[in-house]
């Protein structure tokens, strides 16, 4: 796996040292009789490259070409051969007093664009030159290795345009520090990540199972027992604490990865790092983290069973005292493989919790939905830090986009599992009350609560006639002019709220619902909050009861949280979601509700019958 599309070479160097003549040689297999000026751009196709990768090698002359075009060829290039002549003395001074610092001069001082020092007529000497290009390649870091090869003998000619092509397609500088002779900080880290996504048990340790599940994964073939052994007597043998109860710790693992760049496989750790998502800048990709994703006007995005299937494992994996929450630690643990923490400190106040403000799995499962549908960018980018793409295929199998919802409308049933309630009404009526009571709070836990961290959303399951939908209840703040906008509009079911005992708050939710709600087809509650408290008459022309009457409204529905919380309302508020069509025809007495439960009884009971002939015909 490479992140190049393509490799360009670029051999540069004094003249006569014999750039033309190596590539003529590698393209001919014998050296040339006569040798031009220049050779010709050539280009070796994927198929006879060991990387599988297009390489295209360009010659420079001083003498045919002038500076604008070396210029030109040094910003195009992947890398640069530096040539020299063994045998020249005034070739080898020139790569410190000329050519290196002339390519910094254009290309600046901190580049990262590899380059290669080629020793040509190593036929004619009896020495080498490596420990003469030694400290050069300590001054200069950009410079990967030397290499020293002939072109009249051919010796060495294949194996350093290799080198030029493996330094584009497995950069060194990235991943090791040769002055210290260890990874790099970023390498350690991109490392650290990929360890942590295949420690499946969260044990710290990689046991032969994961081994096997990783190198399946990064190279599409098993480890034999004999062989992991062997690593792993490697690793012991170099390094303490590197294998732990028989499997490789995270120190082992960075130790091999280490040992491998320092015996010239850095396609190892490279193909490694890009299964990962990660570039040549160990950086991950834009194609890794945002695969694109089609939305259609009037869909929604929720998990899939994939998706949810996923991060029920990855709660697991984490809640390491098997209580079923995350206390701060474990949810910290669970993202150490992103670059930050997703959710904010108003996440315990979406959801449901323990007594400690800790996230239950069925919390966890709930703001991954709530994500999914007002976000799915980010939830598509996350599940590539959190290692989707390691147990399941591309981050787009966790997402499920809904159809339009006018089709749901005009064939009166949904596949849909999440909806989205806007709750509206004027200040203190109990809004917040009506949201936190969804997780199950009542008024007096409300009172304990840091409103700095309050959320304008909370989400939770409802069961609607034995099927759980989650419910998306979004507290608008409607400006001073009342008018909302396309956002604020876009909601399943809406929710106006009123204070049974302030007479002036009937009135905004009667205003709201003939302004925005009247000729739309959002099916729409009118909830009166405070109910344990006697109602006082509403400053309006009509009261609640008479204004849903007239418009053909649910009845007010009452709501208290003061001990016991009154969840009815959110029962309604779903069902009114998941079967919007019969808003129309609601009856007072509620009956058409108990139609729809009996049809989708019957339909799930069909569907079962159906299953289990299916079944049995098949067993046959």
């Amino acid at each position: 796996m490479t992140s190049k599309k393509e490799v360009r070479i670029l051999l540069v160097g004094d003249p006569g040292v014999g750039k033309t003549s190596l590539i003529l040689t590698l393209v001919s297999e014998e050296f040339p009789d006569e040798v031009p000026a220049k050779a010709e751009e050539i280009t070796i196709p994927a198929d006879v490259t060991p990387e599988r990768v297009p390489t295209h090698i360009v010659d420079y002359s001083s003498q045919e070409q002038d500076e604008d075009i070396l210029q030109d060829e040094l910003a195009k290039s992947n890398v640069i051969c530096v040539i020299y002549s063994v045998d020249d003395e005034d070739s080898i001074e020139r790569i410190t007093s000329f050519w290196l610092p002339y390519i910094r001069t254009y290309l600046g001082d901190d580049h990262k664009k590899p380059v290669i020092l080629v020793g040509n007529k190593c036929d004619l000497m009896d020495f080498s030159t490596e420990e003469i290009m030694r400290p050069i390649m300590n001054d200069f870091a950009e410079v990967e290795t030397c290499v020293e090869c002939s072109a009249r003998t051919l010796k060495n000619i294949s194996e350093m345009f290799y080198y030029a092509q493996k330094a584009v397609l497995h950069p060194t500088a990235a991943v090791y520090n040769s002055e210290e002779k260890e990874l790099t900080l970023q390498c350690k880290k991109a490392l650290t990540r990929v360890f942590k996504i295949c420690d499946l048990d969260n044990d710290s340790i990689l046991n032969d199972d994961e081994v096997h599940l990783f190198q399946v994964k990064c190279f599409h073939a098993p480890l034999h027992a004999q062989s992991l052994d062997d690593v792993k007597a490697i690793v012991k043998r170099n390094i303490s604490d590197g294998v732990i109860k028989n499997g490789l710790s995270l120190k082992g693992f960075l130790f091999l990865h280490t040992l491998f760049i320092q015996r010239g496989r850095h396609e190892t750790t490279w193909t490694v790092l890009r299964t990962f998502g990660y570039d040549d800048n160990l950086q991950l990709t834009k194609e890794y983290l945002s695969p694109k994703i089609h939305v259609g006007l009037g869909c929604t995005t929720e998990l899939s069973f994939e998706g949810l299937q996923f991060l029920k494992l990855l709660f697991q994996k984490y809640d390491e005292d098997n209580d079923g929450y995350l206390s701060p630690p474990e949810l910290q643990n669970l993202f150490s493989t992103c670059p930050m923490m997703p959710w904010g400190p108003d996440v315990n106040n979406t959801v449901c919790t323990n007594h400690n403000g800790w996230i239950s799995l069925a919390g966890y499962l709930a703001q991954w939905e709530l994500t999914t549908l007002l976000d799915v960018p980010r939830t598509i980018e996350y599940l590539a830090y959190l290692g989707y793409q390691y147990l399941k295929d591309g981050q787009l199998s966790a997402i499920t986009v809904t159809r339009d919802k006018k089709i749901d409308l005009d064939k009166k049933q949904t596949s849909r599992n999440v909806f989205r309630c806007h709750v509206l009404g004027a200040k203190g009526v109990g809004k917040t009350s009506l949201l936190q009571g969804h997780l199950n709070r009542n008024l007096r836990y409300v009172a304990t609560l840091n409103k700095e961290h309050l959320s304008s959303f909370t989400i939770n399951t409802v069961q609607v006639y034995g099927q759980e939908k989650y419910l998306l209840l979004h507290e608008v703040d409607v400006a001073v002019s009342d008018m909302l906008n396309p956002t604020e509009m876009n909601c399943d079911v809406a929710c106006l709220v009123y204070d049974v005992t302030n007479p002036r708050t009937f009135e905004f939710c009667a205003r709201m619902y003939l302004k925005h709600f009247l000729d739309s087809r959002i099916p729409t509650l009118v909830v009166a909050c405070k109910t344990e408290h006697p109602p006082i008459r509403q400053d309006y022309h009509l009261s609640p009861a008479q204004f849903c009457h007239k418009y053909k409204l649910p009845p007010p529905q009452n709501f208290t949280c003061i001990d016991k919380v009154n969840r009815e309302v959110y029962i309604k508020l779903a069902t009114m979601a998941a079967y919007p069509h019969v808003r129309d025809i609601i009856s007072r007495d509620d009956k058409i509700y108990m139609k729809i439960g009996l049809v989708a009884a019957a339909l799930a009971g069909l569907g079962f019958l159906v299953y289990r002939m299916t079944a049995t015909h098949s067993s046959r």
